[in-house]
């Protein structure tokens, strides 16, 4: 017969985990909201601002957004977690924890979310947008009622391209004693060689990616125009 022991560990740790999970949560939930209002604002920016768009006018400033974007984005996420530490210590008053932890990701997630926004805008075709500014369109209106009605379906995909890939950032924290899930398996998984807990955290991490996968993808269909 199937041995139930094996999860005796994983019973034993449930609050544990409920508590890895809620860490987890609080910083996506952090990191995702300042992607979304910071980053999704720059990276309209840089589109407005790019050659042959309604601002190209600033060209200044969409050489220096560029070039801070991929300068930030090179950063391997380890070392800018351990880098902006002092500064974490002077937003929050700690280097270590679910809140520190989310200054370094929802830095990281700015300016990515702000490079998945420039190029998801740039599928939108260029005679719809010719059109608004020939109806005399400001800027502003072109935003709202062109590009993220065009692109939404578009945006949508991207906004589950960044969850994912900071749901995983997130379980990195836990290697500088972040909390959240990638902390709890550390801390039993790997210090502890506790296997069980280690392949319980995998199954809910996997889980929960196949979920925001599903349903990103799912609402990105439902809003396609095509």
């Amino acid at each position: 017969m199937f041995d139930l022991s094996i999860f005796d560990g994983v019973i034993e740790l449930l609050p544990e985990i409920g508590k890895a999970t809620g860490e987890t949560l609080l910083m996506m939930a952090i990191c995702l909201t300042a992607a979304v209002l910071i980053g999704g604002s720059l990276g309209i920016a840089v589109f407005l601002t790019s050659r042959g768009q309604a601002l190209a006018r600033y060209r200044r400033f969409n050489l220096l957004a560029n070039a801070v974007i991929n300068v930030v984005r090179s950063f391997p996420f380890i070392i800018l977690l351990v880098a902006v530490s002092p500064f974490s210590r002077h937003i929050v008053g700690t280097s270590i924890g679910p809140l520190a932890a989310s200054v370094p990701l929802s830095l990281a997630a700015i300016f990515y979310f702000a490079r998945l926004i420039e190029q998801t805008l740039r599928d939108v075709p260029r005679g719809v947008i010719e059109a608004a500014e020939a109806m005399g369109a400001s800027p502003l209106q072109i935003v709202f009622h062109v590009l993220l009605v065009e692109a939404r379906s578009g945006l949508i995909l991207a906004f589950t391209v960044l969850t994912v890939s900071f749901l995983s950032y997130s379980a990195v924290a836990g290697v500088v004693g972040g909390g959240g899930i990638g902390d709890l398996a550390i801390r039993y998984g790997y210090y502890r060689f506790e296997t069980d807990i280690m392949v319980a955290t995998i199954v809910l991490l996997v889980v929960m990616v196949q979920s925001i996968q599903f349903l990103g993808q799912w609402l990105a269909r439902r809003l396609d125009k095509r």
